[in-house]
């Protein structure tokens, strides 16, 4: 397999003394290319035949539509075609919808602003190519002579003997020239109303580089003797590529020029290092390392010189990068040279430095074109020195071949590669600028995948964070702590979710599910679960109800929305526990003595399957006591199942310390690594239970008298606990809530008085209609029971009990 130099994707003429080599023999392609002009509205001005065949839209519909909307364009791309949004060309690949059938269909384009003088209104002109067929058939080939009087027909015969495993869309530079006639032919397919406006199109769109493809082939080849092909420098004799001593410069070396007998075993050697390199440059996800990367592989084997400098913006991974000026604050983040130690102090590495306007470092970035001084003067050194004030430059760059390439990936412009040789060596050749080009354009979309790939890491964790409790909410007869790790890569990064609920009766809800998949779907997925969890547990239903409202939204939400799901309800004053599982691990019950056991409970279905019965399941559960609750990503391992996993949990759990904390840490002791392969969840709860001597309650006869009787007790316990400063307002609540339940409710009068951090107080009854706050007309005898109860109570509310309703209140202390 071999990869070939950027291909001409356009009909020729004849052949070029400067095209494309392989192997010492020209290399010359052509392919069908759609050719489209738009004004500066982003309206379609011309739109050729091959265009009407490749989106399926005759011309006549085609022109004075915008571009953007006649053709449905990913969102990624749509900037690119509209006018003004970029100065440089943008060559890419996107796959989008004929227009007459709704095929997909994949495209290659490169798209050439124009300056707002342009010739007939355009401002833009694209053109775009089937990669698919490109693929199957591939471009029209001719190696070597190829004669003038070759018809297109003849050359876009599909390519005999090769099979096209890689179609990537490319630019070359043209160097001023007309290359292979695509001047010609541009025009003539632009059909302006005067042929001199088409032809000063076609040459500011060739101006800014000539449409081309690189292609990864499979050929047969003739097989030649072995030779050592390993990234090194090409050194005049065999001691200038030894290995230096650490600390000491590297000795510089001469780039040789091959004579024309090994040009051949040149190519395949540059070629070899191509692949070497590259895969040195995009071995991590770092930006920075990429960067240092790319520098090294370029000294000294193409330069003495090189320096990468990014935009603040890409370097500080703060925000997506944007328009780019003489104000745009840069950062040096990888220098590397083959010269004295002069470079440390005078070009420091982590320097934040704005060029001057009119350098080329500027003009890179605004053109999105490669620089090359072929050698450097002293007014062009001292020009280029004014961004360094503080060092003298000029020495350095006096008299050097210079080149700066930019870093473009996803039409952004991300920074700049700055290299440079001594006088005493030869200028940057044509191969040498194409060698570069490729590493440079790697290396930029290394750095831009690092960058969209951190921002989803920090996207996910910030919406994780933001969706999960940030403190364990404090509640008497209960403490909780919780722990969670996220997975140690982002794409295992998934939906992991917890959470602690306080309820009315000093009662705590525990919820802990899964979601499946990973990624920020699952998280966002997770974030709409927790929030239904809470709401639904705000109106007090049984575990069991809560799952099936649960499971009923998730199938609203769509059919990717599955999650396991454990609901626990822990009551301190009646010291018990209800539990209804949703497919989720069984809990473990850590006793007093500090025995472990897992809870047997109902599996259930996941939430989102449908038709799944779930059933409460409630658990007495002594003083003292600790629950405990974490998903698979605890227990899971290859060499060991979810029951292997869970007995060790227990027999951990059993010898750990009772505090939660060492509970907790004894659990996550299970890892094998602090960054496990998936997301880990675990609450701990501490069941204390409620102090007797703080709860009282009566039951009360229907009869009118209970009224009076209510208050009185209510007084009484309020003396025993030492807050006879609220009983006259707790004894006015009182009355209200059990006269609401005397002429509303039915069957007997129960009445709760808890003291914790507040007093609660619960009056309940056999009725099942829920009060509510309703308005009052002003000469209306009754109906401001509960609005008094609203304004004078801390909190108030209403839930359903085993027998009717509940309704409390929460006075301060």
């Amino acid at each position: 397999m071999i990869s070939t130099p950027p291909m001409t994707a356009q009909p020729i003429d004849a052949p070029r003394p400067d095209a494309p080599r392989l192997l010492d023999r020209h290399l010359l392609g052509v392919a069908r290319l759609a050719v489209v002009a738009l004004d500066a509205h982003g309206r379609i001005t011309h739109w050729s035949r091959v265009a009407a065949e490749l989106f399926g839209v005759e011309g006549r519909r085609a022109v004075g539509r915008p571009l953007t909307c006649l053709l449905r364009f990913p969102p990624e791309h749509r900037g690119a075609f509209e006018p003004g949004a970029f100065t440089h060309v943008w060559c890419g690949t996107c796959q989008m919808p004929r227009v007459d059938d709704g095929r997909i269909a994949e495209i290659a384009w490169w798209v050439y602003p124009l300056r707002t003088d342009a010739p007939e209104g355009v401002r833009l002109v694209a053109m775009a190519a089937d990669m698919q067929r490109l693929r199957e058939e591939g471009p029209g080939v001719s190696v070597g002579d190829t004669s003038a009087a070759a018809t297109d027909e003849e050359l876009l015969r599909p390519m005999s003997g090769v099979r096209l495993v890689w179609v990537e869309p490319a630019l070359v530079p043209t160097d001023g020239e007309d290359p292979a006639g695509l001047g010609r032919r541009l025009a003539a397919l632009l059909r302006q109303s005067e042929a001199a406006a088409a032809e000063r199109i076609a040459s500011r769109v060739l101006a800014m580089g000539h449409p081309a493809v690189n292609l990864s082939v499979t050929v047969r080849l003739p097989i030649v003797p072995y030779r050592d092909l390993r990234v090194r420098p090409h050194a005049a004799d065999p001691e200038a590529a030894e290995p230096q001593p650490p600390g000491r410069a590297r000795t510089p070396v001469p780039i040789a020029r091959p004579r024309q007998g090994e040009e051949a075993m040149a190519v395949w050697d540059r070629l070899a290092f191509l692949g070497e390199a590259g895969e040195h440059i995009g071995s991590s996800l770092d930006h920075l390392q990429a960067c240092r990367a790319l520098a090294e592989v370029l000294v000294p084997r193409l330069a003495d010189f090189a320096a990468v400098e990014l935009l603040e913006r890409v370097a500080s991974d703060d925000e997506p990068p944007g328009r780019v000026d003489e104000h745009t604050l840069m950062r040096r983040v990888a220098v590397v040279h083959d010269d004295t130690e002069r470079w440390i102090d005078t070009v420091p590495r982590g320097q934040a430095l704005r060029h001057p306007p009119g350098t080329p470092f500027v003009d890179v970035m605004r053109t999105g074109r490669a620089v090359h001084i072929r050698r450097v003067t002293r007014r062009q050194a001292e020009r280029i020195c004014a961004a360094f004030a503080a060092r003298d430059l000029g020495p350095l760059l006096a008299g050097r071949a210079l080149l700066v390439v930019p870093l473009i990936a996803r039409g952004q412009v991300l920074g700049t590669c700055t290299l440079l040789r001594r006088a005493d060596q030869p200028d940057f050749e044509r191969l040498d600028l194409a060698l570069i080009d490729e590493l440079v354009r790697n290396a930029a979309l290394c750095v831009d995948n690092g960058r969209l790939y951190r921002r989803e890491v920090r996207q996910v964790r910030e919406l994780q964070r933001a969706m999960l409790p940030a403190d364990p909410p404090r509640t008497a007869g209960a403490r909780v702590c919780f722990r969670y790790l996220p997975a140690g890569q982002a794409a295992q990064v998934g939906g992991d979710w917890f959470d602690a609920i306080p309820l009315p009766g000093c009662r705590l809800g525990i919820v802990i599910g899964d979601v499946m998949g990973h990624g920020v779907t699952s998280a966002a997925v997770m974030g709409q679960l927790r929030t239904a969890v809470r709401t639904l547990a705000g109106q007090d239903l049984r575990p069991d109800e809560l799952l099936r409202a649960l499971d009923g939204l998730a199938r609203r939400l769509g059919d990717d929305c599955l999650a396991t799901c454990l609901y626990a309800v822990y009551d301190p004053v009646a010291r018990r526990c209800q539990l209804a599982n949703a497919g989720h691990l069984p809990p473990v019950l850590v006793s007093p003595n500090g025995a472990g056991s897992v809870l047997k409970l109902p599996p259930g279905l996941p939430i989102g399957v449908g038709c799944g019965p779930f059933e409460t399941v409630e658990v007495p559960v002594p003083d003292g006591a600790r629950l405990v609750l974490c998903t698979d990503g605890l227990l899971e391992r290859r060499d060991r199942d979810i029951e292997r996993g869970l007995a060790e949990l227990c027999e951990r759990l059993a010898a750990s310390p009772r505090t939660l904390d060492a509970t907790c840490d004894a659990a996550l002791g299970m890892l094998d690594c602090p960054a496990p392969a998936d997301d880990v969840a675990l609450v701990a709860v501490g069941l204390d239970g409620f102090p007797a001597e703080h709860v009282a309650s009566w039951t009360l006869d229907p009869e009118p008298s209970m009224v009076g009787r209510a208050r009185a007790l209510a007084a009484s316990r309020l003396a025993e606990w030492g807050l006879t400063d609220a009983a006259d307002t707790v004894q006015l609540l009182v009355s209200e809530l059990v006269t609401n339940a005397l002429v509303h409710g039915a069957g007997a009068v129960g009445m709760r008085l808890i003291k914790c951090d507040s007093l609660l107080c619960e009056v309940s009854d056999g009725g099942h209609e829920l009060p509510r706050l309703c308005h009052t007309d002003p000469t209306a005898e009754s109906g401001r029971g509960l609005h008094l109860v609203a304004h004078l109570a801390q909190r108030w509310g209403t839930r359903r009990g085993d027998l009717g309703k509940i309704v409390w209140f929460e006075h301060p202390l």
